[in-house]
């Protein structure tokens, strides 16, 4: 799988500033925008917490063969998408939101877990490493692991990625990392092909 993590950047400082309702309704108005994009592009949302959005890949559907290509798209839309939502809707000078990205590929296991409050669950190192990559992004940059970086180039050469370099992460030690391009605007048109379309080519 690949999996997606994004928050968003100054959101302590968001939160002092504004009424709730007016956080709860920023949120809204931006994971709706999200809501929509992973609906499109066939990305599974697992879950919000708090500012954090995490979505996947592969998981429960059959994408073995675009599951980074689809997080990098959806990555890229999910900067343009914050960018052009307002912080405050009754006050422009907030401007706009602005978030940080990162996403890695590899084996998770997913279950439901407990009694009450059922909800759909990832474990495994997969998700601390996507996580450690959101967390160690840049406003408005795409940040992943060597492991998605390799994925993205198989699946979706035309994405450029750069080499970030070597970076201390907390929890895993030195890693290479990558930045993914995000400003690839005919790359945000572009349509992936439905699970039927994929059967239609067999």
């Amino acid at each position: 799988v690949t999996i997606f993590f994004s928050d968003i950047v100054g959101f302590t400082d968001i939160s002092a500033s504004l009424e709730p309702d007016k956080v709860s309704d920023m949120l809204d108005r931006l994971y709706s925008k999200f809501d929509a994009l992973s609906s499109e592009l066939q990305v599974f949302k697992v879950e919000t917490i708090g500012d954090a959005y995490m979505a996947v890949a592969n998981l429960v559907e059959d994408q073995a063969s675009d599951h980074a290509k689809r997080i990098a798209l959806f990555a890229q839309r999910a900067i343009r998408a914050a960018n052009e939502t307002a912080v405050d809707m009754d006050d422009p000078s907030k401007g706009h939101v602005n978030i940080r990205v990162g996403f890695h590929s590899g084996p998770v296991v997913a279950n439901v877990v407990g009694t009450r409050n059922l909800r759909y669950c990832l474990f495994g190192d997969t998700v601390n490493t996507a996580a450690r990559m959101e967390s160690n992004s840049a406003e408005n940059k795409i940040h992943c692991s060597a492991a998605a970086a390799e994925c993205v180039r198989k699946q979706a050469p035309e994405i450029l990625i750069r080499p970030r370099g070597l970076i201390f992460v907390k929890g895993k030690g030195n890693m290479h990392t990558f930045w993914v391009d995000t400003d690839t605007p005919a790359l945000w048109e572009q349509r992936l092909p439905t699970i039927e379309q994929r059967q239609s080519l067999f």
